[in-house]
């Protein structure tokens, strides 16, 4: 059974959560993983020079629960579906992964405000970091304008998604 897995990634705050809820509410047999569910407790988050928690680098996370959480919705997104013929086949099931080390800029807004130096000190240079290890990997990445609104992003990527999952499915009638 064929799969179709989504990332998207971006600076702390920038929308990730939003975008793939709104998405998951439109596109049938959706699931979200998010990352934000994987850090590691608070004791274990180590601290720098200027005495922040180091949330924003991959240590922070617990990295083999996430991937077992993906393994374990794959597994059963295989045994889920079983269609009678293809004509009948059920929607491909998509799967939405999001967060923060997966890539696009925005700044943070939280409150109370982040301590000063911040983000300038660390989570910027921590995006970068990730996203040019990113930019190394050959797959296939949409970088968004995180300038746009919340609903131009959304029709963006849902629009995209509509023809990519199409295009799955041609493919999969004519295996």
């Amino acid at each position: 059974m064929k799969t179709f897995i989504i990332g998207i990634s971006g600076v702390t705050n920038g929308g990730k959560t939003t975008l793939a809820k709104n998405l998951q509410k439109h596109l049938p047999n959706c699931s979200v993983i998010s990352q934000d569910d994987f850090f590691k407790p608070e004791s274990e988050i180590e601290t720098d020079k200027n005495g922040f928690l180091q949330y924003d680098v991959l240590e922070a996370l617990n990295m083999e629960k996430m991937m077992s959480a993906i393994s374990c919705w794959m597994e059963s997104a295989r045994h889920s579906v079983v269609s009678t013929d293809q004509e009948s086949a059920e929607e491909i099931p998509i799967l939405i992964i999001e967060g923060f080390l997966l890539f696009n800029y925005n700044t943070r807004v939280y409150q109370p405000p982040d301590s000063p130096g911040y983000f300038d000190g660390h989570v910027w240079p921590m995006y970068l970091k990730y996203r040019q290890e990113m930019q190394d990997i050959t797959w296939e990445v949409v970088y968004l304008d995180g300038t746009k609104s919340e609903e131009d992003l959304f029709l963006q990527v849902y629009e995209d998604l509509i023809q990519e999952l199409a295009k799955q499915k041609c493919l999969q009638v004519t295996a």
